[in-house]
């Protein structure tokens, strides 16, 4: 026995237990054994289809499948609803491009009703090789009565349950910083922002002062690339045991680490006046750049 499973490869003994699963309706056979027992529901998702799958969607839907299949052998019915993301901006911006557009004015130049049917067709341009990637990962979802967040029934269901989360109390209204688009007139969740990243830019930064509150005329220089945080900035990162110089420079006295002291000052007159641990920097107390915030 062991000789011949040795001469199968480990892809076609995978091949042939997704055909027994196939040829006897294993699947809907796991659901249909436990139609008395208590429901797990689980819908999809849902992936957005107008792209390709990539290796990290079959790691996410091991995990789903995981759950389902320990849910399915501790007693419960376990419904796996398909479902496929088609709205949102990877889609228009999908279009756009495809049809050599760029921005709202073109958009309604080519016609609002046409764009949105251009959109609607494109969505499941990949849905037969997402069916194919879930198949074969042995992931196991019901395509038969999949749901589609473009469709009427989709929408209204979710306008329906905001209406009684509504009635119950549950929602307010709030303020919430996000990213915004103005090419595109939107705002932009994390991974439309990610669509746009890139590892070879150069980030501006900035070094600032921040006068200690018990020796006046003594700076702490404090460099960040994030310099729009500076308004609300209450402490400073301090490396313990690193090294930090203080330097006397066009009349003030200035802290720095030591390993950056001659790239800050290259070209520039200064005296060294003396070294200390970071430990001796922690506690400190500083002024903060903006007067509305209180030290």
């Amino acid at each position: 026995m062991f000789e011949e499973l040795g001469k199968k490869s480990v892809a076609g003994e995978e091949n042939e237990t997704l055909e027994f699963w196939k040829k006897k309706n294993i699947f809907q056979k796991s659901i249909d054994w436990r139609n008395d027992k208590p429901h797990f529901v689980v819908y999809e998702g849902p992936p957005t289809v107008n792209g390709l799958p990539g290796i990290h969607h079959c790691l996410s839907r091991i995990y789903k499948d995981t759950v389902c299949r320990y849910k399915t052998q501790t007693g419960f019915r376990v419904d796996r609803k398909a479902g496929w993301d088609t709205h949102g901006l990877p889609v228009e911006l999908g279009v756009e491009k495809q049809l050599g557009l760029s921005g709202k004015d073109q958009i309604e130049d080519y016609g609002v009703e046409a764009f949105i049917k251009k959109c609607k067709d494109s969505v499941l341009t990949y849905e037969k090789d997402w069916e194919k990637l879930t198949d074969r990962i042995a992931f196991w979802l019901d395509f038969d009565n999949k749901y589609m967040t473009l469709t009427n029934n989709y929408i209204e269901s979710l306008w329906y349950i905001f209406s009684e989360i509504w009635k119950k109390g549950l929602l307010y209204k709030g303020h919430k910083v996000v990213p915004y688009c103005p090419r595109c007139g939107t705002t932009l969740s994390s991974h439309e922002v990610a669509q746009g990243y890139k590892d070879d830019t150069k980030d501006p930064s900035v070094t600032v002062k921040l006068e200690l509150i018990d020796e006046p005329g003594t700076f702490l220089l404090v460099w960040t690339t994030t310099p729009w945080t500076l308004p609300a900035n209450v402490a400073l990162a301090i490396k313990e045991d690193a090294t930090y110089v203080i330097v006397k420079h066009a009349d003030e006295k200035l802290i720095l680490v030591e390993n950056l002291l001659e790239k800050l000052f290259e070209g520039k007159e200064y005296e060294v006046l003396y070294k200390i641990p970071g430990s001796q920097l922690v506690g400190k107390k500083y002024k903060p750049l903006f007067s509305f915030i209180e030290p």
